[in-house]
């Protein structure tokens, strides 16, 4: 869970304290930088949806409920895997093909197919282990520097 406690705003972006995760569980903490976007900012998205939300402490992403209510507890794993399969099949995806880790995997293969590095990737995917990491990068890279590149 992030807690706007954990936000720290600079002039490239956002620092993000995880307290913990599932690559952490002795707890040791992690700061994950979230660069501005330039087609679409993550950082002015987090300060736009705390701010028409009213939030200035506690949980950052939270339960809503109808009419926009927000409430003060925080969105569960479970909850976000529903938000993720709901607007999936809004796009006319098969939702049974996509939960919570997508938007994690989605954020790595689209890191890579971008150019950026496997090491900076894991600076924010707070992966520990290359190898681990290389499962989700080996699609993405596929077709690059491929040995039959300029062969046929």
């Amino acid at each position: 869970m992030i807690e706007v406690e954990d936000l720290e705003e600079v002039a490239d972006g956002l620092r993000v304290q995880v307290r913990r995760s599932k690559t952490d569980q002795e707890g040791q903490g992690a700061v994950v930088p979230i660069v501005r976007g330039r087609k679409a900012c993550p950082v002015e998205a987090v300060n736009d949806w705390m701010a028409s939300a009213g939030i200035t402490t506690g949980p950052v992403f939270r339960r809503m409920g109808r009419g926009g209510r927000v409430f003060p507890d925080a969105l569960t794993p479970y909850s976000i895997g529903q938000i993720v399969k709901r607007y999936v099949e809004a796009a006319g995806l098969d939702p049974s093909e996509f939960g919570g880790h997508s938007l994690r995997a989605g954020f790595i293969t689209s890191a890579v197919e971008n150019g950026a590095s496997i090491f900076r990737t894991m600076d924010v995917s707070l992966h520990r282990r290359v190898e681990t990491l290389r499962g989700y990068v080996r699609r993405a890279e596929e077709f690059k520097d491929h040995a039959g590149d300029g062969l046929l």
